[in-house]
């Protein structure tokens, strides 16, 4: 694990191909093994996302990747599980506006460790930077089958968020290389993907696409 929190600078620097899992896709090979070639194609952040998967399931998965993500220098988040995320040594913990509060998650990961936490309004992006988020995840942007109840956040929401708040903010929701330039402008830093990596035959090389998209997008006259 790392020494101490990442700073504001680098988790702006890992929201910019944030990749999530889904091991909906794998077909007999391993999460750690499609977690990898995600990271040879150059992801920046690398969550695990298993909402099937007991805790002590999770946890395993966890501690298979972390030293992967390690061997990359790539920081390592997981998704609601905030005692999988301390027992494994996360980097990361992420929690949605329908898991544990910021506050009390903050209160039980300590000061080292990075919150991510999503939102889908000004208000709740306010709220969770107050109760110690150190980053946003905002969306759906766009209409996706990963999630079947996500709340649909307008191109202007997220710009007004991403205004509102110092935070970095990564948007998040159907996110593919046919939508990502749609994004440009809105300010945030980064693009957060599952099924566009994961669900493709050619991992590695539709993360080094995607990657390569979002550069363009953030650095795109906002």
């Amino acid at each position: 694990m790392r020494s101490g929190k990442m700073s504001r600078d680098e988790i702006r620097r890992a929201m910019l191909m944030y990749a999530i899992t889904d091991r909906h896709w794998l077909n007999g090979r391993t999460l750690a093994h499609d977690a990898e070639e995600c990271l040879k194609g150059g992801a920046t952040m690398l969550q695990i996302r298993e909402k099937e998967m007991s805790s002590s399931e999770l946890l395993k998965e966890a501690l298979e990747i972390k030293p992967i993500c390690a061997r990359y220098n790539v920081p390592l988040a997981v998704d609601d599980d905030v005692d999988a995320a301390i027992r494994c040594g996360a980097d990361c913990i992420h929690v949605g506006q329908e898991d544990m509060e910021a506050g009390n998650v903050r209160k039980l990961i300590g000061d080292d460790m990075v919150l991510g936490v999503s939102a889908q309004t000004v208000e709740q992006a306010l709220l969770a930077e107050k109760r110690g988020a150190d980053y946003l995840g905002v969306g759906a942007m766009f209409a996706t089958a990963t999630k079947g109840d996500a709340v649909a956040v307008s191109f202007d929401t997220l710009r007004e968020i991403c205004e509102a708040v110092s935070i970095p903010v990564v948007a998040i929701g159907g996110i593919d290389e046919t939508n990502i330039m749609k994004l440009a402008g809105t300010h945030c830093d980064g693009v957060s993907i599952i099924s566009a990596i994961f669900g493709q035959k050619d991992i590695m090389g539709a993360t080094m696409k995607l990657r390569s998209l979002s550069e363009k997008m953030t650095a795109a006259v906002k």
